[in-house]
């Protein structure tokens, strides 16, 4: 299994990725900058999610209703998303529609004017969505885990959509603060689809590459987070609901830590696996205890979490759990068996090929290549990588990063302990 691809460098150091593909009539474009909800204010956290939704709404070019009818009249489809370290932006459309596809996303990275009604419509849509989920027992057992694990002075303890303390303070000029940190600096552009590398190359140099601002780029460094000492449990009552969110575990690897791969292989056997691993089999089908339970691995820049995660009835919460961390003290103290090892390795190897089957897939896998530099030849040697692994790596792994004995838990919905 190969990916055959260009790479090449703009004036203004965007590295630029071309994986030709002639066998459709589309083309992906996916990009992506340093600086997310990282570099938010501590009192203003949701700002960059906040200002990368507004980069969309009007530039100097185009107001928002004429964006949207350019793009709709293409069949094309554009973004700017944030997450917890990189500004992204993308856009799909036909090969023939190419130039313009980029003229607009450019339009929104390098000129867009926030219109002061546009901000207050998006305030509103973010507010809603805050209230909203304010009523959901998922949401909020996964924000306060994130708290409760991290602190709420770290990044990562920050909801990525701000509060609704944070949100109505924040006003254009810390909007406009968000975008002028933004910088191509370590930025980097995928483009997969029916179209020439040179081409593409020419384009974005025309378009892209004279972007070369005065400043330097945001500061993307992280405090180290402090593990937990002893354990933390929040629960968050909502009487009136019908089901109970748990939310339970650790810190986590990042994508680059050395012992990634066995952490990888390893969740898929503890949570997803069929209908949710491990996890899954015994607290959900065997012992009845929860209508879903899986596991979730991040392993991203930075150390993620590695956290286990059940929709509950109220009546079943305490024997839920009680499952829920025996499966984790077995996972630590008992090597998986060679099935399992052989099933995770199975499946993990064959999902990538069926990833590449699209644009999106091959652009998502071109982007996590060189954002974690992996390697050019990282498709090649991926299969050895996930082959490699063995039981005693896995147990290793959940040795260091799992507890049940340490560790956050949130509990929202009508349980008080």
């Amino acid at each position: 299994m190969n990916l055959i691809f260009e790479k090449h460098t703009l004036s203004n150091g965007i590295t630029l990725i071309v994986k030709e593909n002639h066998h459709t009539q589309s083309v992906v474009v996916r990009g992506r900058l340093q600086g997310g909800s990282n570099v938010d204010p501590a009192d203003k956290a949701g700002l960059a999610s906040f200002a990368t939704t507004m980069m969309r709404r009007g530039t100097s070019q185009r107001t928002f209703a004429e964006i949207n009818e350019t793009v709709e009249s293409l069949g094309a489809s554009i973004y700017v998303n944030c997450g917890q370290h990189l500004t992204t932006f993308g856009g799909k459309s036909l090969a023939e529609d190419f130039d313009l596809l980029v003229e607009l996303m450019a339009d929104n990275l390098l000129q867009p004017t926030f219109p002061p009604q546009e901000i207050e419509k998006v305030r509103g849509q973010i507010i809603t969505g805050l209230k909203q989920m304010e009523d959901s027992t998922r949401g909020l057992s996964q924000r306060h885990f994130r708290q409760i694990l991290y602190g709420s002075d770290h990044p990562y303890g920050r909801f990525l959509n701000g509060t609704l303390e944070s949100i109505p303070i924040i006003d254009r000029a810390d909007l406009l603060n968000f975008w002028n940190l933004l910088h191509p600096q370590d930025g980097m552009i995928v483009v997969v689809g029916d179209v020439k590398a040179e081409v593409v190359l020419r384009t974005f140099e025309a378009i892209l590459g004279q972007w070369q601002p005065d400043h330097t780029p945001p500061d993307s460094s992280l405090p180290t987070p402090q593990p937990l000492a002893e354990p933390v449990r929040h629960i968050h009552p909502m009487l009136d609901k019908s089901q109970v969110d748990v939310v339970l575990g650790c810190i986590g690897p990042s994508r680059t830590t050395e012992d990634y791969y066995a952490a990888y292989v390893g969740d898929t056997i503890l949570g997803q696996l069929g209908l949710g691993g491990r996890i899954g089999k015994n607290v959900r089908d065997t012992e009845g205890m929860a209508y879903y339970a899986r596991t979730n691995l991040a392993g991203g820049l930075g150390p993620a979490p590695w956290y286990v995660y059940a929709g509950v009835n109220p009546s079943n919460v305490d024997r839920a759990i009680e499952l829920m961390l025996a499966e984790v003290h077995r996972f630590r103290e008992e090597p998986v068996t060679d099935q399992e090892l052989a099933d995770a390795k199975s499946y993990l190897t064959g999902i990538l090929p069926l990833q590449m089957e699209t644009n999106e897939g091959v652009a998502s896998i071109l982007l996590q290549i060189h954002l974690f530099q992996l390697g050019d030849d990282f498709i090649t040697r991926y299969p050895d990588l996930i082959n490699a692994i063995t039981k005693a790596d896995v147990q290793a792994a959940a040795q260091n990063y799992l507890s049940d004995e340490v560790y956050a838990m949130s509990i929202a919905g009508p349980y008080e302990g």
